[in-house]
């Protein structure tokens, strides 16, 4: 009955977080006129400035997966105590 409950609320928020669409494009312009701009320059230390922030971004939401997915791989195989 417990899972029932967790798989009717976790539902009900995915419902709600991709009824809400939300625009993704606001930093793009600003960071492909840097780029265009910088272009000119050999170097081009603002392009790999970006490409190593947009990875640094990235990285998070795997690292809390993974974090999520080893606490919850360590606590499933813990055996209940016995209650009396």
């Amino acid at each position: 009955m417990k899972t029932k409950k967790y798989l009717t609320l976790i539902a009900v928020v995915m419902l709600l977080l991709l009824s809400t669409p939300k625009p993704a494009a606001a930093q793009c312009a600003m960071c492909k006129k840097i780029v265009e701009t910088n272009m000119d320059s050999k170097s081009n230390k603002v392009g790999r400035g970006l490409n190593k922030g947009i990875l640094y971004m990235l990285c998070f939401p795997y690292l809390l997966g993974a974090t999520a997915g080893v606490i919850w791989y360590r606590n499933r195989k813990k055996k209940p105590e016995d209650t009396v």
